[in-house]
């Protein structure tokens, strides 16, 4: 079969299409043939041995993915060949034509959802969904900032916000970007390169200031937005795609009886995986009575690959990007 290997962390274009030995599920496997896999900002950081996981090289990027049932392991009774399923592989394995993984991992879903939207579904969705469900304990009625928006874990913060009965206030930096957002449900909108994020914050919650921000983003937009948390607000950092990591000055957070909350959903699917299933069979029936979507911006091939996390890395993603196998 053919698998996307990095063979030494570095550049994106060091990535390459190779031939390599089919995989054998053992007696607790599923052997899966990939249809799509889901690209994250964290693969792309993986490859460059920026993330904080680091395999040994040579491995196979790639950490969401769906695929189809071709093989099971002698114990596996719960899955048939050709069953449709989703799942997330830790960190890597996925830009490849087939998978090994443990039946408990995989996730079925119906055909009727699309292989790039399924396989787009599980990392942005779930770690929006984990954030605001039990480390925000987001309430209907509370005012919830997103920042970068238009992202794939930004947008799913914004329809899963707005499920969950807050008042949505999306952050980008383009009015194109905020269209989106808006199109999935933002009650209201900020384009913070054009106006103060902290003013406006204030400004579309009456001064109160948001309850939860939710932040992918770090740098100067944690900066300001945190200036305009409300009182018991509760700050999720999610992660730093602005390339700078921030510092809290911490007398905020004591004057402002504030939350600092951090969310590594990839902990949580290992630390706590029957709640893990838990939220995303509640998202395959939210996504199924449409209440969410996944927007997936650009397909790429197997062997474009490399592009596929360049265009991630540039920032102008609007949704999701997928692979296409």
């Amino acid at each position: 079969m053919k698998a996307i290997i990095c063979n030494e962390y570095g550049a994106l274009s060091n990535l390459h299409l190779q031939e390599v030995d089919n995989p054998e599920p053992n007696e607790n496997e599923l052997l899966l043939k990939i249809l799509a896999a889901g690209i994250n900002f964290p693969d792309a950081l993986l490859v460059q041995g920026l993330y904080q996981v680091k395999p040994d090289t040579p491995f196979t990027p790639g950490m969401e993915f769906c695929g189809e049932v071709i093989g099971t392991g002698s114990a596996v009774k719960d899955f048939d060949i050709g069953d449709r399923v989703i799942s997330f592989n830790l960190s890597y394995g996925a830009f490849a034509e087939q998978i090994t993984l443990p039946a408990m991992a995989a996730i079925k879903i119906p055909r009727t959802i699309e292989p790039p939207q399924a396989a787009s579904l599980i990392v942005a969705h779930g770690t929006a969904h984990h954030a605001l469900k039990q480390r925000a304990m987001l309430q209907a009625g509370e005012a919830l900032v997103v920042l970068g928006a238009a992202g794939g874990t930004g947008l799913a913060a914004v329809q899963i916000g707005k499920a969950m009965g807050a008042k949505v206030i999306a952050a980008a930096s383009t009015d194109e970007k905020l269209e989106l957002a808006q199109n999935h449900g933002a009650d209201a909108t900020i384009n913070y390169s054009q106006e103060s994020l902290k003013d406006a914050i204030r400004q579309h919650t009456n001064g109160k200031g948001a309850d939860v921000i939710y932040d992918p983003v770090g740098g100067d937009a944690f900066d300001a937005s945190v200036r305009s948390i409300a009182r018991y607000g509760r700050m999720l950092v999610i992660g730093f795609a602005s390339g700078t990591i921030p510092k809290l000055p911490v007398n905020l957070a004591l004057v402002k009886e504030i939350s600092l909350v951090g969310v590594f959903w990839g902990t949580f699917t290992q630390k706590e995986p029957a709640l893990f299933k838990v939220n995303m069979q509640e998202l395959l029936e939210w996504y199924q009575q449409g209440v969410i979507s996944v927007a997936v911006d650009r397909t790429f091939s197997l062997s474009e690959t490399s592009a596929a996390l360049e265009y991630v890395m540039g920032r102008q993603v609007k949704g999701k990007v997928a692979v296409v196998v």
